[in-house]
């Protein structure tokens, strides 16, 4: 933690709590500790519209009795032993979960990793205001834009504390520093919107507040004047590295252990099979240093390692937590996030790895199609793969982008895309879920 002696009184805290559960009945038992520090600003027009600061400590406990689970959660403050009680009182009248429990011993994290995931800068509320409207007059000042939808800059660390009875104790934080901006292009019924925005675990990686302005102007003035364009069948449409990280969060959705587990993916049944085309691969890896999703030891304890989920299109691997695991009679891969006091699958720092065809060159491939920049809507059904989208971006004509495209739906089913997308090689890796400019053939569009 950023306060060593928070840390240790956190721990300090924690442990007792996991003692006092013991003490009350329970056989197993585990206690958390999320903490959140943030301040934001917020502007619209050159003027400040809010300024906010947050901070908690939230606990969670988890008491087992056999197969029996409860959890409660409380603020700082409680008392220990009245919660611990409560926790195990609800226990005792809790159906049985047969594949509830802690982590088992074998699988917890021996070894703390320092993935560098915390930025001790101070960045003042004055210092976030000016990027705020830096950010916007930067947007503002690009000859088009015509109103402004507000921008924000805020700064902030999550950090977060688990100690089970089974000898796990630990603890990490990663800070977190953003800017955002908004814009309008454009007058009257002819206005169009876009946004930019950058997220850092280290302060001195953002980009520039008079850049994030500038390509928030600039993709909205870009969108003007678009037209609809003919219903079509079999077309190819490449995705925006932007949306296209959308794209592989479904196949994250769609691996996801819990979701197997309870038969809604499309996927559930596809363990060992192509669900990619052929020489594509989605990797997953928590301890990347200095990751935006990195963390030494999962919601359980579990220190996970970097896996290749789907290798040469073949799927390999389900994200898995340890109830999860034992659901599927399998092992968990340290893939638990904590959630309040649950803890389900998810994935860390996900990537669809990039191809070897520029994305201008993969523009140029499809002769006639469509360039997405923008989605609306959550049109997919992940038990069945259907998959419809409200969509707006660019029309390729003679592998070039020509004129805006906008109130179309694109449609297919995601086990059809997965095999039929192509990967440029422009990945960037600064956000949780990184993916290239993606083509995808054979979908169809539904327009005039």
């Amino acid at each position: 933690m950023p306060n060593e002696i928070d840390s240790v009184n956190l721990l300090q805290r924690a442990e007792q709590l996991v003692d006092l559960a013991r003490k009350a009945g329970a056989d197993r038992a585990d206690a958390v500790v999320v903490r959140s520090r943030s301040k934001g600003v917020s502007v619209r027009m050159g003027k400040v519209e809010s300024t906010e600061a947050s901070e908690s400590d939230d606990f969670s406990l988890r008491v087992f009795i056999g197969n029996q689970v409860a959890s409660v959660s409380a603020n700082p403050g409680f008392d220990l032993t009245a919660l611990a009680e409560r926790a195990v009182a609800m226990a005792r009248v809790s159906p049985e979960d047969p594949y509830a429990g802690l982590a088992d011993e074998q699988d917890l994290a021996r070894n703390i990793a320092d993935l560098e995931l915390y930025d001790p800068t101070e960045v003042s509320s004055d210092s976030l205001r000016e990027s705020a409207l830096a950010m916007e007059e930067a947007a503002r000042s690009v000859n088009g834009v015509s109103n402004s939808l507000g921008a924000g800059a805020s700064a902030g660390m999550g950090g977060l504390v688990l100690v089970t009875s089974h000898g796990f104790s630990g603890s990490y934080a990663a800070s977190r520093f953003s800017r955002s901006v908004g814009v309008i292009a454009g007058e009257g019924t002819k206005m169009e919107r876009d946004h930019d925005f950058d997220s850092r675990l280290y302060y001195a990686d953002l980009d520039d507040a008079e850049v994030i302005g500038r390509r928030a102007a600039e993709r909205a003035i870009k969108r003007l004047n678009p037209r609809q364009v003919p219903t079509a069948s079999n077309l190819t449409v490449i995705f925006d590295p932007r949306v296209a990280r959308g794209f592989v969060g479904t196949i994250a959705g769609a691996i996801n252990g819990a979701s197997v587990a309870r038969k809604t993916s499309f996927l559930r049944d596809k363990m060992g099979q192509p669900v990619l085309k052929a020489g594509l691969n989605v990797t997953d890896d928590p301890l990347k240093v200095r990751g935006s999703s990195s963390r030494p030891f999962d919601g359980e304890g579990v220190s996970g390692e970097r896996l290749t989920m789907i290798e040469d299109g073949v799927l390999k691997h389900w994200f898995l937590s340890s109830s999860a695991a034992r659901e599927l009679g399998l092992r968990t891969n340290g893939r638990g996030a904590r959630g309040g006091t649950a803890v389900s699958p998810s994935s860390t720092n996900l990537a669809l790895e990039p191809g070897d065809i520029s994305p201008e060159d993969l523009i140029r491939t499809v002769g006639t199609g469509l360039y997405i920049t923008d989605m609306i809507g959550q049109g997919v059904d992940m038990i069945t793969g259907e998959y419809s989208r409200g969509a707006s971006g660019f029309w390729i004509e003679n592998g070039e982008l020509t004129y805006p495209v906008s109130e179309v739906t694109i449609a297919s089913n995601l086990k059809d895309m997965f095999m039929r997308v192509t990967p440029a090689d422009d990945i960037d890796r600064k956000f949780g879920v990184a993916a290239p400019t993606l083509a995808i053939e054979g979908m169809t569009l539904a327009g005039l």
